[in-house]
């Protein structure tokens, strides 16, 4: 017979819950950021950040590396295209595919976007130890992996 206590979901104990809030408050405190001063959605920062770090992806390569939506990033990708700060061209390579790459604009504000981000972090992590924060992003990168793997993505 199952046990209801322990079968019961607590939510302030669930790691799920945690990471989806955690995650949501560092995203809304790094969208400070850009949203007021560019006018920048979470999803479109996102686009424009992975772009910025590595330029000629495809929308399906910026949403796996993300591991965002892929309706999300072609949203994001759309309203980027129209203010101009992302460039589409076809690739050389696969004429059905089309590569992603930052404007002169875009790049301009990932410059400017970027070190205040990183600025953030360092706030952000200020109150831990530098050995808390190394076993924290190799947990989070097992994480992550483990459920990538238990997903079937590759």
């Amino acid at each position: 017979m199952a046990d209801p206590q322990h079968d019961t979901l607590h939510l302030d104990d669930y790691l799920p819950y945690r990471l989806s809030v955690a995650s949501n408050r560092v995203s809304r405190l790094i969208a400070k950021l850009y949203q007021d001063r560019f006018g920048l959605s979470i999803w479109q920062w996102r686009v424009l950040a992975i772009l910025g770090a590595q330029t000629g992806l495809t929308a399906g390569q910026v949403a796996k590396r993300a591991a965002m939506d892929k309706m999300a990033v072609s949203r994001a990708v759309s309203a980027l295209l129209a203010r101009g700060l992302v460039l589409r061209k076809t690739s050389k390579q696969d004429a059905r595919a089309r590569i992603l790459s930052l404007s002169e604009t875009g790049a301009g504000i990932y410059a400017e976007i970027a070190p205040l981000a990183r600025e953030q972090e360092q706030q952000l992590l200020a109150h831990f130890r530098p050995e808390d924060i190394a076993a924290g992003t190799k947990f989070l990168k097992a994480l992550e992996k483990q459920a990538a793997l238990l997903a079937g993505d590759n």
